[in-house]
């Protein structure tokens, strides 16, 4: 009999390690699923105030309103692309006609500038590029396989495009479709607490996110009056990419910084260094450290402490952890993540001294 047993508990086992490997293949055979999940969550949640507004202040029926709320995100993401395709357009033409030998004499001759300047060494920058591991270990069939891959990549795209937005509207349209998911996997006595959860979660986040795109748009609007003063072009393309950038805590703005030097570089390459481009570059740091000082004491304290309602430097160690466990995505994730963890420990885990006292302003 024991024998039997055993062979039964065995096959058992197996058979659940069996199901838990075949779950995990499945889950990551449909990772791209939970991909448009997520966006179309970030805009339901930021589209939440739109929603109430037609509903409750012009009476809309919850259909008209996702549709509505929907046809504008539409013509935000139609307005992006009719700012960046005919950048993109008009650089792959300008880059076809680049004289490479005078960009590389304008780079060396700014180089021996730089170097006698500053009082250091100088480097031959297209040769020290030249020896960089990428470069020597360049095939040069990446750039057909790349571009063969972008254009069989446009349907998928487009298929994604169509699915976020069709989930996007069953979310704005039937808040209680979710609710109903959520409490799926609640015990009957703990339905009210899980609703609590669900719904004190989606106010904040709602707000983060709102906050967030609110933050964008003051840095693209600092951004592109700090790049006309230096008369560039394609100024809201490039402001618009920087502020993006800002999404990404503390490397974000760094990388920002470097691509608007670069711009400016690129467009004062036969300038001499340091009566012309020098001077240019002093005033880009500037411009750009006001930003980011009204950033970082105005705009963030405002998004994330009375959005999310956390203190700064719950924030701060957060996306710290986020980072080291987690890399960039981590980084970006962070806030959103804190917070729901704030929320559920506060409903579930409130007769915790620490949980209390970190849970004091939800």
């Amino acid at each position: 009999m024991k024998p039997k047993i055993i062979a039964l508990g065995i096959i058992k086992a197996l058979a659940i390690v069996a199901g838990v490997i075949l779950l995990l293949w499945f889950l990551y055979k449909i990772q791209v699923i939970f991909l448009y999940i997520g966006v179309a969550a970030v805009i339901s949640l930021i589209g939440r105030p739109i929603i109430l507004f037609l509903k409750n202040k012009l009476n809309f029926k919850n259909n008209f309103a996702a549709f509505i709320t929907l046809l504008m995100v539409i013509s935000v993401i139609i307005g992006l692309l009719w700012i960046f395709v005919p950048i993109i357009i008009e650089e792959s033409q300008a880059i076809s006609e680049i004289d490479f030998e005078g960009v590389k004499t304008d780079l060396n001759e700014l180089n021996i500038q730089a170097s006698d300047y500053l009082g250091v060494e100088q480097i031959d920058i297209v040769e020290a590029i030249k020896r960089t591991e990428y470069v020597k270990n360049f095939d040069t069939e990446v750039v057909p396989s790349f571009i063969d891959i972008f254009f069989g990549n446009v349907g998928s795209a487009i298929i994604g495009f169509f699915s976020v937005i069709f989930i996007s509207f069953f979310l704005l349209k039937d808040e209680s479709m979710v609710i109903h998911t959520v409490t799926v996997f609640a015990r009957e006595e703990n339905e009210k607490r899980f609703v609590l959860v669900f719904n004190k979660t989606k106010e904040l986040l709602s707000r983060y996110f709102i906050g967030l795109t609110f933050q964008i748009l003051i840095l693209t609007i600092f951004y592109s009056v700090l790049l006309l003063f230096f008369k560039i072009e394609n100024v809201l393309a490039i402001a618009v990419i920087c502020a993006f950038l800002n999404i990404v805590p503390y490397l974000g703005p760094l990388i920002g910084y470097v691509v608007m030097v670069l711009v400016i570089t690129s467009n004062n390459l036969g300038a001499d260094f340091s009566s012309q481009l020098l001077p240019l570059l002093i005033y880009l740091t500037i411009g750009y450290g006001i930003a980011q000082l009204f950033d970082n004491f105005i705009s963030q304290p405002v998004i994330f402490g009375k959005s999310v309602r956390s203190h700064p430097l719950e924030i701060f160690l957060a996306i710290l952890i986020g980072g080291f466990i987690f890399g960039v995505a981590g980084m970006i994730l962070a806030v959103p993540t804190y917070t729901v963890i704030k929320v559920v420990s506060k409903e579930f885990f409130s007769e915790y001294k620490i949980v209390k006292r970190l849970t004091q302003n939800l």
